[in-house]
């Protein structure tokens, strides 16, 4: 069937109308992302991880082709990050409902395919417990899908700064050389470089990962950083950007 594209591919920025004609037409995946509204050191706004949702999640529609975006799911599960000021953090009870929601509503409409994934890495263990609930959720003719690789997340953003010519050591996963570059990319006049410092030095091991997830991220770094941010450039967060898209886009295919 030949695909009538709509005008955008935000469900939030279409008509009713022009939804029900996408789906019609033979579009009928949606791309689910999540971020989360949390601290990101002294230099970085708390947006960073929803809006890096956002911005992959119209990379990975436009790179599948037959996929409309469902609007952000913008806070999530915080809670190691909430000894910083401003962070707003969800119990993953309720992140789930709200997850299981969406994939209900989309299915109603005719959405076959519901692929989520997270642009805030503290999200991927829940999805993937929550993940075989929303597959239950929906009726046997919808599948609904997640990555919750973080491994794997981690690693392509330390390909990606190395082959943009920075330094992969400053990658450890919050704040750092990464997402700040990201940052320069998505919302350039948030992002206050005077204020960049290091903070804890490359990626946790597993003992650190438990500490973290047990004391707060405060117990591993004192100003909330994971990696180093300095290095960053716009052309280190388009590399991050365009590769991360390729991974998920291979992932769900």
């Amino acid at each position: 069937m030949t695909q009538a594209m709509p005008p955008s591919l935000r469900i939030e920025l279409l008509t009713s109308p022009d939804i029900g004609r996408a789906i019609q037409s033979g579009m009928t995946t949606a791309v689910v992302p999540c971020g989360a509204i949390e601290q990101h050191g002294p230099h970085l706004p708390l947006c960073m991880d929803s809006d890096h949702a956002d911005r992959l999640g119209l990379l990975v529609a436009a790179r599948l082709g037959h996929a409309l975006i469902a609007p952000t799911i913008r806070v999530g599960c915080s809670s190691h990050h909430m000894g910083f000021a401003g962070t707003v953090s969800l119990r993953p009870e309720t992140f789930e409902a709200l997850c299981r929601d969406y994939c209900e509503s989309l299915a109603a409409h005719g959405f076959t395919r519901i692929l989520l994934f997270s642009a805030h890495v503290g999200n991927c263990p829940v999805l993937a417990d929550l993940l075989p609930r929303l597959q239950q959720a929906v009726p046997d003719t919808c599948e609904v899908n997640a990555f919750t690789d973080s491994t794997a997340w981690l690693k392509t953003w330390k390909a990606a700064v190395e082959a943009a010519g920075g330094p992969g050591a400053n990658v450890g996963g919050h704040a750092d050389i990464a997402e700040t570059s990201l940052m320069l990319v998505l919302r350039q006049e948030s992002v206050q470089m005077q204020r960049a410092e290091p903070g804890h030095p490359g990626l946790l091991s597993e003992a650190e990962r438990t500490l973290m997830w047990r004391d707060g991220i405060g117990s591993i770094s004192a100003n909330g950083i994971l990696g180093d941010p300095r290095g960053a450039s716009a052309a280190i967060g388009e590399r991050c950007l365009d590769d991360m898209a390729d991974l998920l886009v291979g992932f769900f295919e």
